[in-house]
């Protein structure tokens, strides 16, 4: 039997749509064989998660997607394999609790100055425990017919430069990576193509990371084109991290995205599973 694994997945912990039960089923529906469930700077999904897992016969390993500064940019690490009950990064989470909902009341005030009244209230009912992302607020934005799609919120309001932007200041990358480590988890760049670096940039980025520990990078996403995977795969390669594969699974309404559905890793790219235990 093919072993899948999809090492980059998100719940309602943060900004999924589905429950952590809900993403395992499906997972294992897909054909799945191990999954990580990754949600935006926390853990609080895993337990569920894995009660789920235990009756599929999924293996699931415990992960996390993490917001790093590093240079005034930010970038997404995804720790694979984590503990999540080590103190460090237990204590992180709940500060980026606090953070990410200081962030979402200032984009709230900003909808509010274009006259886009009660987003606040209705992520809050809608996010429950979980994580309140930026999607959240696209998603308020669709459903109030501000815009049409996701896309367009970030475009009209959400990214820098646009009159909801809120600029945060995360953890950064350098610690970020030793709470995965100490943790015993792997650091792996998540979507590294996106940050639309130029050659040198990524030198820069990816030197660093090895510097603070990091063992991994995502070579395999969704929606990824053959030039793309080559040139994931090369910064692998010269930088010698092992190359991971997940979906960046969000929700059954993306169907460009969906868990388990993506190109097989480049036989030349030593996996990232192969330093799990």
């Amino acid at each position: 039997m093919t072993e899948i694994y999809d090492l980059h997945s998100h719940s309602t912990a943060s900004d999924g749509s589905l429950s952590p039960t809900e993403l395992v089923q499906r997972a294992y529906q897909h054909g799945v064989t191990a999954l990580a469930l990754t949600d935006h700077d926390t853990t609080c999904g895993l337990n569920e998660a894995q009660d789920c897992a235990a009756i599929t016969g999924i293996r699931l390993i415990p992960g996390i997607e993490l917001s790093t500064n590093w240079e005034n940019k930010c970038f997404h690490i995804v720790g694979l394999g984590i503990d999540p009950t080590y103190p460090p990064l237990a204590q992180a989470t709940q500060h980026l609790h606090h953070l990410r909902l200081e962030r979402a009341e200032k984009i709230a005030e900003k909808l509010e100055k274009k006259h886009i009244t009660g987003s606040l209230e209705a992520i809050k009912k809608s996010a429950g425990d979980g994580m309140i992302t930026r999607t959240h607020f696209a998603d308020f934005l669709v459903s109030q017919k501000h815009v049409d799609t996701q896309q367009e919120a970030f475009d009209r309001y959400l990214t820098k430069g646009k009159p909801a932007y809120v600029s945060t200041s995360w953890t950064e990358l350098e610690l970020a990576v030793s709470w995965i480590t100490e943790s015993g988890g792997v650091a792996v760049v998540a979507h590294p193509l996106r940050y639309q670096l130029t050659a040198s940039w990524m030198k820069r980025l990816l030197t660093a990371f090895k510097d603070a520990g990091g063992q991994g990078i995502e070579v395999i996403t969704s929606r990824i084109n053959n030039d793309e995977i080559r040139l994931a795969a090369d910064y692998a390669k010269r930088f010698e991290l092992a190359g991971s594969t997940g979906s960046d699974f969000h929700s059954p309404d993306n169907p460009w995205v969906e868990l388990g559905r993506f190109a097989p890793l480049p036989a030349n790219i030593k996996p990232v599973w192969e330093l799990l235990s």
